[in-house]
């Protein structure tokens, strides 16, 4: 790489995944992007790029490329720090990739936060039904619900949280787990659980799953329209019509984590995030946990 110029327009389009969107963080056209890649490509003699219905993904060239880029980043931008004496905001695209439980009662106000103090920041977030792929780079940061094994990966706990069984609170409540098999059960289609941790519904599914989906959010829409299933705390202010029962008799415990390449632990602008990102969602699985104690709307504060 033969400049600075070259190493921010391959960390834009990278961190994008587009032409357009690395334009708009170099404030040029993506034509004019576009030939700044193919020229860097041609220089280097390798293909950094390949373009598919999802965006520009790193070939595996660009994937080893993108750790230099942004170490020099850093070594520029905590130099500039040093001499100005000023810390600056965050800028630039994050993308978090998280299941949809915490992508979706979470993450959207913990984000909305973060880019509050920092208006030049945009933040994706990558709600999949699977544990998104970080050697791939579709994600810079990945929450999951356990933590995984690979070694080039750093993992952080970011909290536990607490799930029960819920169901409408209009409807006849079971008094014991072997009376809830009387309604329909809701949950996980049985073959796309993808974490053990997402497998709790136990002997209450050995009758069936008779409403099911891949996601949380849908298994919640489906029991405020009657049926019993596990709901996560932080998840009930958002269905007011949704009362917890039997938790004396099941009461589930979880946990979230935060995985980074390891390498990232030299990136002062993830680090910053990810410290952020922690703080916030500690805090608000907190709050919305009390709320769901005390039978409270999320608007209430």
């Amino acid at each position: 790489m033969r400049n600075w110029d070259d190493a921010r327009v391959f960390l834009a389009v990278a961190r994008s995944e587009s032409l357009t969107g690395a334009g708009k963080i170099l404030r040029m056209d993506a034509a004019t992007v576009g030939r700044r890649v193919a020229r860097l490509e041609e220089a280097l003699g390798q293909v950094l790029f390949v373009k598919s219905p999802q965006g520009y993904a790193l070939t595996e060239a660009g994937a080893r490329l993108f750790e230099p880029a942004e170490r020099a980043e850093m070594a520029l931008s905590s130099g500039a720090g040093a001499v100005s004496g000023v810390g600056e905001g965050m800028s630039g695209i994050i993308r978090i990739g998280a299941p949809d439980g915490c992508a979706n009662y979470l993450l959207p106000q913990v984000c909305a936060a973060i880019q509050a103090d920092n208006p030049d920041l945009e933040v994706q977030i990558l709600a999949l039904p699977r544990v998104v792929n970080l050697s791939k780079r579709e994600a810079d940061m990945a929450i999951t619900v356990s933590p995984p094994d690979a070694t080039r990966l750093s993992v952080q706990k970011i909290t536990d949280y607490r799930l029960h069984l819920a169901m409408r609170h209009d409807l006849p409540q079971p008094e014991a787990l072997h009376d809830a098999s009387a309604h329909p059960v809701i949950g996980y289609i049985p073959d796309m659980i993808f974490d053990k941790e997402l497998d709790y519904l136990g002997a209450l599914a050995k009758g069936g799953v008779q409403r099911a989906s891949n996601s949380v959010a849908v298994q919640l829409q489906m029991l405020r329209q009657g049926g019993i299933g596990i709901v996560h705390d932080f998840a009930l202010p958002f269905a007011p019509e949704l009362t917890r029962v039997l938790m004396q008799h099941l009461s589930l415990t979880r946990a979230f984590y935060l995985v980074r390449h390891a390498s990232d632990r030299r990136s002062d602008r993830l680090t910053r995030f990810s410290d952020a990102l922690v703080a916030g969602l500690q805090a608000e699985v907190a709050r919305l946990e009390s709320m769901a104690d005390g039978a409270r709307s999320p608007l209430q504060t």
